[in-house]
């Protein structure tokens, strides 16, 4: 398959060797028909079996403690990792969320108890988390969440409908943005915590939304008079907004922003090889350049939440300007392909192809609209 080297950022040759590690294993496991590539694999290509293998290979909770089953790797390490995955278009679906957000949240803000249970179950491959953010009605505008949850003497009673929950039909827990107390007037951000939820609880309803490709991975989740510990609040009461926005700059600022189609891009490269007409090299050349510059970005990110800091702003730049590459790259590859005849695309192709087209959509929606993002940046830089 042909291949486009990223530049070498911070030359590393550990990095590099487990570079060639995590290649290798790709290629083996779909050479053996383990598993097909498709574009948007982190979001809607689930394989448990999948995650126990890159697990057992210590791929997973590699920043964390090892107390905790992780491996006390830096994420620089994490990103090569998410980097060869999401080019390999590999079944990383089950485990992405818990490990990229909500395994360094309970890090932070979980007991010990939940630290020693379920940590070591992720890097394992075998606990899943999803997303509780948006609502119907809130969309992305998530001070207006109106899910509740009430003290009560056993803990907390909770009640409402959270929406786009990826996985959550496969998933053992969501961490939910959850409204414990009203807002302080104008300022909505006040009354806002987050709280771990069994998903396997009494009053928890979980509801496929099937998408235009016909997968099922989205869902939305009813909440009714479930209850929790006490112990399920991460965090402080009310503090909710703030680990949020923490949360986000890893969601929003990783290689999942601008590599989430490149799979489309690398099999038509190894179809079209010397057929491409001046106009498809010069679309070519401008994806190259594209996905260099956003790499590029990326890569500084992960160097500061590797010297921990949380970069919202920097994370809301990626996401914007890698969700419009996203889109267009699907949209140029069609336009390259004109150089090849219908008979000569692949079946891989063509699959890809379709997916990719049908999967696009919530590109600019997940994470946060482009609205938003456009928002975020433009409060830092003083034009609002």
């Amino acid at each position: 398959m042909q291949r486009f080297n990223f530049p070498v950022i911070q030359p590393d040759p550990a990095l590099e060797e487990l570079r060639g590690e995590l290649q290798a294993f790709l290629s083996e496991e779909r050479d053996a028909g383990n598993f097909k590539p498709e574009p948007e694999c982190w979001m809607a290509s689930a394989d448990p079996e999948f995650s126990k293998k890159m697990g057992k290979r210590g791929w997973i909770g590699l920043t964390w403690p090892s107390q905790y089953g992780g491996h006390d790797k830096s994420a620089l390490e994490r990103y090569i990792v998410t980097e060869e995955t999401l080019r390999a278009g590999a079944p990383v679906g089950a485990h992405w969320i818990a490990d990229r957000q909500h395994a360094p949240m309970l890090l932070a803000h979980g007991t010990e108890e939940q630290k020693l249970d379920i940590l070591p179950r992720i890097a394992a491959g075998e606990c899943y988390f999803a997303i509780g953010l948006s609502e119907p009605g809130a969309g992305s505008d998530l001070a207006n969440v109106k899910t509740r949850a009430e003290k009560v003497s056993d803990g907390w009673k909770i009640n409402g409908q959270k929406i786009w929950s990826s996985g959550a039909h496969i998933s053992h827990y969501m961490v939910a943005l959850l409204r414990t107390s009203p807002a302080d007037g104008r300022n909505r951000h006040v009354g806002l915590s987050q709280l771990l939820i069994d998903l396997s609880l009494p009053g928890v309803t979980i509801k496929p939304i099937v998408d235009l490709s016909g997968d099922a991975h989205f869902n939305e989740v009813y909440f009714e008079d479930v209850i929790v510990p006490d112990d399920c609040l991460l965090g402080a009461e009310g503090g909710g907004w703030a680990q949020v926005t923490g949360e986000l700059a890893m969601e929003r600022s990783g290689p999942e922003r601008f590599l989430s189609s490149y799979i489309t891009l690398e099999t038509a490269l190894g179809l079209l090889r010397e057929k491409m007409g001046p106009d498809s090299q010069a679309r070519l050349g401008k994806l190259i350049a594209s996905l260099r510059t956003l790499r590029g970005m990326s890569w500084a990110i992960a160097n500061l939440l590797d010297q921990g800091v949380s970069p919202e702003t920097e994370a809301a730049l990626v996401k914007d300007i890698g969700n419009r590459l996203e889109n267009d790259l699907t949209l140029q590859v069609r336009a390259m392909l004109n150089d090849l005849p219908a008979d000569q695309w692949s079946p891989d192709m063509r699959r890809i192809m379709n997916i990719g087209v049908l999967r696009s959509p919530p590109n600019t929606l997940r994470g946060g609209t482009t609205e938003v993002m456009r928002g975020i940046i433009a409060r830092q830089l003083g034009l609002r």
